[in-house]
C-alpha cells in the first residue's frame, strides 16, 4: 500500500496507554501539508470494474481540476474477513492496521459501490467493518457516495450506506448525486471499465466539488 495520510480524527477517545491507538496515531500524524487529502475506496474487486472507473475517473478530475485536493485510491482487496481472533495484543493484522491509517489521515472519503442484492457489497462492508473497530477511524469524516450498475444505477447501495454511515459518524453530502445508468445508452464505459461519457464526467465534477467545499466547512467547525 502507498504512503499514509495525515491528521487523527477527533472524537476518537481511548486510553493513550493502548497499542492500537498510539500505533494507528502515529502512522496518521506522519505526514504533513497543506492540501486536503481525500481517499477513495471502491467496494467492486472486479477488474474492468465501473466503479472502479469512477474512482480513476475522480482522481484524473482532481489532479485536473483541484490544485489543494489529492485523492488517493485505497486497495481493499487483500484485507482479510472480519474476524476479532486475528487482532492480538491489542494490533490488528498488518494490512488492517495500514488500511485504517490510511482511514484515520483522510480528511474526506469518497465511497464507490456497485449494488449486490439491493444493498452494498461484501468487500465495502467488511473495510467499513475494520476501520469502524475501537478507535472508530470513519468518526466525522465528511464523505460522498458515486455508484455505476444496472437499472437505478445503484442507487439502492448508496441508501444502504448512507445508513450504515449513520452509526460510523459518517457526513455525507446530500447533493449532487451520481448514480451512472451503465448499461444504458449512450456508453458511459469503454471495454476495459474506463469511463467515456462527458455528461457522466461533469456531473462526478460536481460532486467532488460539493465534497471538497462540504470538508473545508467541517473543517471550520
Amino acid at each position: 500500500m502507498s504512503q499514509v495520510v495525515r491528521f487523527a480524527t477527533a472524537g476518537a477517545r481511548i486510553p493513550s496507554s493502548s497499542k492500537r491507538f498510539a500505533s494507528t496515531t502515529t502512522a496518521a500524524a506522519a505526514m504533513g501539508g497543506g492540501n486536503l487529502k481525500m481517499i477513495a475506496v471502491s467496494g467492486s474487486l472486479r477488474k474492468g470494474s465501473f466503479n472502479s472507473g469512477l474512482v480513476r475517473a475522480a482522481r484524473e478530475i482532481v489532479k485536473e481540476s483541484f490544485e489543494d485536493v489529492e485523492l488517493e485510491h485505497v486497495d481493499i482487496s487483500q484485507l482479510p474477513f472480519l474476524n476479532t481472533d486475528l487482532e492480538q495484543d491489542g494490533q490488528f493484522p498488518g494490512v488492517v492496521e495500514d488500511f485504517r491509517a490510511k482511514v484515520l489521515g483522510a480528511d474526506a472519503v469518497l465511497f464507490a459501490s456497485p449494488e449486490y442484492n439491493y444493498s452494498i457489497t461484501a468487500p465495502l462492508k467488511n473495510a467499513l467493518d475494520w476501520a469502524s473497530r475501537n478507535p472508530n477511524a470513519w468518526a466525522g469524516k465528511p464523505a460522498a457516495i458515486v455508484s455505476a450498475g444496472g437499472g437505478f444505477g445503484g442507487g439502492r447501495a448508496q441508501y444502504h450506506l448512507r445508513q450504515v454511515g449513520v452509526f460510523l459518524d459518517l457526513h455525507f453530502i446530500n447533493k449532487p448525486e451520481l448514480f451512472v445508468a451503465a448499461f444504458q445508452a449512450p456508453p458511459k464505459f469503454d471495454s476495459d471499465g474506463n469511463l467515456v461519457d462527458p455528461d457522466t464526467r461533469t456531473r462526478l465534477k460536481a460532486l467532488l466539488l460539493a465534497l471538497r467545499q462540504w470538508t473545508l466547512k467541517l473543517k471550520e467547525c
